[in-house]
């Protein structure tokens, strides 16, 4: 059955508009991996070969063009805690994971932020993240029985990391790229269980939950410039 003409008009309006939107989705991945997520809309609008209005109608708010750029990047960071979960040594996993998503974090200055924020209204976003965390939480459970990882390491530490990586390589990517991994290294020598020296209480889930609430809605309360 050949397609009367409307038909085929509005398949092809389907098609371009879909092209759209992943020229829009490319562009800010590479924008916001290059520059953070503070660079201007109208960057990724120019890069993306769209006008401002288009973009907007796609995604009204930064919030949705955040998530719709590192969906891909989230589902591999719950890959990353799936796969060090299944490292037949806890504690090499434990290590791997902390030492591969902080490089994730180096290699791309959006998601250093979006590592830390979080995104109440986008479940299935949330639900990736939920995944990778629970987990780590099981990785951190068999690296205390098997005697490697201190057992005061609370898993909402890992948070607490993310954001200590971000302030680091915010500071020196340009200067020092490398920085970061030696402070990772410090930090993997401290969780070791060898070292018994008491640490302060860590924030409790609902602490940290709320910082990254405030990060997100610093983020938001940003004019898309």
């Amino acid at each position: 059955m050949t397609p009367t003409p409307e038909a085929a008009d509005e398949t092809g309006l389907r098609v371009d508009a879909e092209l759209r939107r992943q020229r829009i989705v490319t562009a800010a991945c590479e924008v916001f991996a290059e520059s953070g997520l503070e660079i201007k809309v109208e960057e990724i609008a120019r890069r993306a070969g769209v006008g401002v209005g288009t973009l907007y109608r796609r995604y009204p708010t930064r919030a949705d063009l955040i998530i719709a750029a590192f969906e891909t990047k989230m589902r591999e960071y719950a890959d990353a805690a799936k796969e060090a979960l299944a490292d037949p040594d806890p504690w090499h996993g434990f290590c791997a994971h902390v030492e591969r998503i902080c490089a994730m974090q180096a290699h791309d200055r959006g998601f250093t932020t979006v590592l830390t924020m979080t995104f109440s209204t986008a479940k299935e976003f949330e639900a990736v993240r939920d995944r990778a965390f629970a987990d780590f939480s099981t990785l951190v459970d068999r690296a205390k029985a098997a005697g490697k990882l201190r057992a005061d390491f609370a898993p909402q530490d890992l948070p607490l990391f993310l954001m200590a990586n971000a302030g680091v390589l915010d500071a020196t990517t340009d200067a020092a790229p490398q920085a970061w991994r030696r402070i990772i290294s410090y930090i993997l020598q401290a969780c070791a269980a060898s070292n018994t020296q008491p640490l302060a209480e860590p924030p409790t889930p609902q602490q940290v939950y709320r910082a990254m609430v405030r990060s997100t809605r610093q983020q938001r309360g940003r004019p898309a410039k």
